[in-house]
């Protein structure tokens, strides 16, 4: 079992920043890709950043240049340094991260969710 456990959010003016923070514990050989989603009110569930155990990212088009995903495989973390915030990147934030087990199978896993409201 893994557990993800963010932190980080919390109400911002437009423009300001926020970072994300998600640290996994539990029993895994390792985690592979590592990222964000997001969910605002009434839409779908959207990628907003993965990165590899390599350290290759990928950002959706809305917040390239504004965020910057980072991990940490010594820790097990991974984070979300948030710029130039707007108002449309309100929602609530969920880590996720793939884990290969023990016993040779990976399983996706996510936290709890962190909310982040832009507003003024």
């Amino acid at each position: 079992q893994v557990q993800l456990v963010e932190s980080g959010g919390g109400l911002v003016q437009p423009g300001g920043s926020l970072r994300l923070s998600c640290a996994a514990s539990g029993s895994f050989v390792r985690l592979n890709v590592m990222g964000w989603y997001r969910q605002a009110p009434g839409k779908q569930r959207e990628l907003v950043a993965t990165i590899t155990n390599d350290g290759a990212t990928n950002y959706v088009d809305s917040v390239k240049g504004r965020f910057t995903i980072s991990r940490d495989n010594a820790k097990n973390t991974v984070d979300l340094q948030m710029n130039s915030l707007k108002p449309e990147d309100t929602a609530a934030y969920y880590c996720n991260a793939e884990a290969l087990m023990h016993w040779g199978l990976r399983y996706p896993y996510w936290g709890q969710g962190t909310q982040v409201t832009v507003s003024s």
